[in-house]
């Protein structure tokens, strides 16, 4: 298993404020780092905050990778709400999601005012954490977000057994959730080496994920 240390050799990571857009869409990053340390994640654990740049497109891409875990969280996204483009009103998308660690009613009912069309939050440890989980999905339809807007990131291909992902994967069909199914060491399919699981294992969940998600957006089997 590769170590944080050895993860960061390979990925550059650039801390530094982002604004950048074309013609329909615009990506910002207003802060960065994450105090959780993960093994498998090469975001810096110092937390720094930048300007918030002006708003120049109604549809915006937030990068940061832990905004949540910033003091400054919820005055971010309250500001960021409150912008208008050409007297219309913005629509982001959290492209790392948000933590659940750092999650309160206050921080939920701020998110509401993002009008994300996707909401995503990363359950990639254990199955035991499921109470945590879904106390997540009950605060988050608590303040307005409908159950298919929710996705859960869930890492794969890493020390957290197949069988484990698998239990948990039937949870949230249970629940009625999405998955997004993020293979170790930044790998996407189909070129996904086995790291944690075998090659079948991987390919097999992957299979799975995309049922699953069918079945959630759908109701029924597209396939059959």
């Amino acid at each position: 298993m590769q170590t944080r240390l050895e993860i960061n050799q390979k990925v550059k990571y650039c801390s530094e404020a982002y604004n950048k857009f074309n013609d329909t869409e615009q990506w910002i990053r207003i802060t960065d780092g994450c105090p959780n340390n993960c093994p498998y994640c090469y975001c810096p654990t110092e937390i720094k905050t930048y300007d918030i740049p002006e708003i120049v497109r109604n549809d915006v891409k937030i990068m940061d990778m832990n905004l949540l875990a910033n003091p400054n969280a919820l005055n971010i996204i309250t500001e960021l709400g409150s912008r208008k483009v050409n007297n219309k009103v913005v629509y982001y998308d959290l492209v790392c999601g948000i933590d659940y660690r750092f999650l309160n009613m206050k921080k939920a009912i701020a998110l509401t005012h993002l009008r994300l069309k996707k909401i995503r939050f990363a359950w990639d440890w254990y199955y035991k954490d499921q109470y945590k989980i879904l106390d997540t999905i009950k605060l988050l339809k608590k303040v307005g977000f409908k159950k298919k807007q929710m996705m859960v990131f869930m890492i794969c291909n890493w020390k957290i057994p197949y069988e484990e992902c698998c239990k948990k994967l039937d949870l949230l069909k249970v629940w009625g959730v999405q998955v997004a199914d993020c293979y170790y060491n930044n790998q996407t399919f189909p070129n996904v080496i086995p790291i944690g699981w075998t090659d079948q294992e991987n390919k097999d969940f992957r299979h799975k994920c995309r049922k699953h998600n069918q079945l959630i957006n759908f109701g029924i089997d597209p396939e059959i």
